[in-house]
């Protein structure tokens, strides 16, 4: 049996970690919008140009560039037996965009997690983050720093602070957040729409393991 989740949460709540996590412990395609879009960035190409000024900004990319996006990455012989959605989707106009793709095909989402945190945590782990743009890695000046300031352990890459990740970029970004998904948590959650039911809380304050054994017993339940 397929097995589709969606993994709602702020920027920061670890829901990237913990997705990546499960999703090769069950051997499904990791699909994230943001991974996807800063890929685009990094290419220079039409949709990353477009993509990069909402970015910059802290701004949600418009919905049809991402409806697009995820529908092609969906579309791709990898998802044929389940996938989990990494940040998608992020308003009521994704959310609506894929449950049409969804009926269209004949499938259904089976769970829906929503990663929470107050903003301080958040701001806290988001403006400590630095990231190498050589090879991907990422690290946290407090919980997860390179062995070398500034160095990347793994290919030597001088390690940037992502300007969506300076705090005040932050801030606007959970603000922008909370004022477009807040209808999704009622979509998804007890009582709204044909989707409700699906939505399980999951608190994201603790360590990476305290939260996957979170995880862990929702999709169990």
């Amino acid at each position: 049996m397929a097995l589709r989740l969606i993994f709602l949460g702020p920027p920061g709540a670890g829901k990237g970690t913990q997705a990546k996590r499960l999703a090769a412990a069950r051997s499904i395609p990791h699909v994230s919008t943001g991974d996807i879009l800063r890929a685009e960035v990094g290419a220079g190409s039409e949709l990353g140009a477009k993509a990069k000024e909402y970015m910059g900004r802290g701004e949600l990319v418009p919905d049809d560039l991402v409806v697009a996006m995820v529908a092609r990455r969906l579309a791709q012989p990898d998802c044929g037996n389940g996938y989990l959605l990494d940040g998608f989707p992020r308003t009521m106009g994704q959310a609506t965009a894929l449950e049409a793709r969804l009926a269209e095909h004949g499938e259904t989402i089976g769970q829906v997690l929503y990663f929470s945190a107050p903003d301080d945590v958040l701001i806290k782990r988001l403006s400590g983050r630095r990231v190498c743009p050589d090879c991907n890695a990422n690290y946290h000046l407090e919980t997860m720093p390179p062995r070398n300031d500034g160095v990347c352990d793994k290919c030597g890459g001088k390690l940037i602070q992502r300007e969506d990740d300076m705090p005040e970029t932050v801030r606007n970004r959970l603000k922008v957040y909370r004022a477009q998904t807040r209808e999704l948590i009622g979509h998804y959650g007890a009582t709204g729409s044909a989707q409700a039911g699906l939505l399980t809380e999951i608190d994201s304050t603790g360590t990476v393991g305290e939260i996957a054994d979170a995880v862990a017993r929702s999709l169990e339940n």
